[in-house]
């Protein structure tokens, strides 16, 4: 796999935001079934949840937990039968 980090990422509803990668790929991934563990256990509250920000490369929230952008890229093809890729 190719190096990949997120360039864009917005907040769409309960765990779910939507995602753009560097090449292109996006679209909307849902990590409710992936706030297990104690790091990501205030994730579990929505208003907490939706305080993410986007660092150089990844998704990050203010308790310091976060999602390589290789497993959140997974999960945008694997989400999204036909995850979106831009073309120019």
């Amino acid at each position: 796999m190719a190096l990949v980090w997120i360039t864009k990422a917005s907040y769409v509803e309960d765990f779910k935001i939507e995602v753009t990668f560097n090449d292109g790929v996006s679209g909307v991934i849902d990590l409710k079934d992936h706030l297990k563990g104690k790091i990501f256990e205030a994730l579990n509250d929505v208003e907490f949840f939706k305080k993410f920000e986007l660092d150089s490369w990844t998704l990050t929230w203010p308790n310091d937990s976060d999602f390589a952008p290789e497993f959140l890229y997974e999960l945008t093809l694997k989400q999204n039968k036909k995850a979106r890729v831009k073309t120019i």
